[in-house]
């Protein structure tokens, strides 16, 4: 059984990248990935980053501009270093001119975040629960008042709202158990990190299941993702040398190769990814780190897409 017929699958937009990223590229895998059958197309979020790092929201729309059907999200947006009610509006705008596509997977951020945005950490969970309640809120209601500790509405309203109702889904992509169990509370659907291991990833699962049975949500149904940074070759050393410079070089972390990502042959790369769905992944989101078209052929064949 080819493994699109067990579960769906997303794949990356090319957005970041230690080199020069060729907008043909993105253009290319944003109109063949949806040929092909992809699911949805994801980017993340880094502003102040080593290398390239196209912002979210602009380079989405290019990818809605040049499709017609294929989801487009992002995860994740860091909420503490922007006002929630840009970031209702930005992506309740998105959605509105890709004709309902959108998807925002949103997190708390790392120490950097805070402390290169200048903002203050205590606090940050009462911080992340007020802009995910003001965030619904400008989606949903016509008019929203709201006094938190840390935000103020009052009598604000925003336009265009939403195509999706009752809102476009608002995922999350933590990793803390604290935070995965937040998630069954709070969110339309979870993402584990790229950057977190597989391990992580198995760990977190049934911590996410049982919260979402305490919550009265049925965890058969409910989104449960990872970001798996990939690079497919006939030859594993290449495979591999590719992904260790992705892990090297952006995200510091050349150990990551080997506990967080995925490379090797079609068939290795086929049973890492079968390993995955076991341990509870419903979605997952295919992110190959170089050579962007040519992988992603690769990783559409290892999956049994075609077009």
């Amino acid at each position: 059984m080819a493994l699109k017929d067990l579960i769906p699958f997303g794949v990356s937009l090319p957005h970041r990248s230690p080199d020069t990223i060729d907008m043909g590229a993105v253009r290319y895998v944003a109109q063949r990935a949806e040929a092909l059958g992809f699911r949805d197309l994801w980017v993340t979020e880094n502003t102040l980053d080593r290398g390239t790092c196209f912002d979210p929201v602009v380079v989405l729309t290019c990818a809605a501009a040049l499709t017609s059907r294929i989801r487009l999200g992002c995860s994740v947006v860091v909420l503490a270093v922007h006002h929630p009610a840009m970031v209702a509006h930005q992506w309740a705008t998105l959605d509105y001119v890709s004709g309902g596509r959108a998807t925002l997977a949103v997190g708390l951020g790392r120490e950097h975040h805070y402390r290169e945005f200048e903002v203050p950490e205590e606090g940050r969970v009462r911080r992340f629960r007020e802009e995910v309640e003001i965030i619904k809120a400008l989606w949903t209601q016509e008019s929203t008042s709201y006094a938190g500790r840390f935000y103020h509405l009052e009598g604000a309203s925003m336009h265009p709202k939403p195509v999706q109702k009752p809102h476009l889904p608002l995922w999350m992509g933590v990793g803390h158990p604290n935070a995965v169990r937040r998630t069954a509370g709070l969110a339309d659907g979870w993402m584990g990190s790229g950057g977190s291991s597989i391990a992580e990833f198995g760990r977190s699962v049934p911590i996410l299941k049982e919260a979402l049975e305490k919550a009265g949500r049925d965890p058969e149904n409910f989104p449960i993702s990872k970001r798996v940074f990939m690079a497919v070759d006939d030859d594993p050393a290449v495979a591999r040398r590719e992904l260790n410079r992705w892990f090297t070089e952006v995200y510091h972390n050349p150990e990551g190769t080997d506990a967080s990502g995925v490379w090797g042959t079609p068939e290795q790369v086929r049973e890492k990814l079968e390993e995955l769905i076991a341990m509870g992944a419903n979605h997952l989101l295919l992110n190959p780190v170089s050579r962007f078209e040519e992988q992603l052929e690769a990783v559409a064949g290892v999956v049994g897409l075609s077009a």
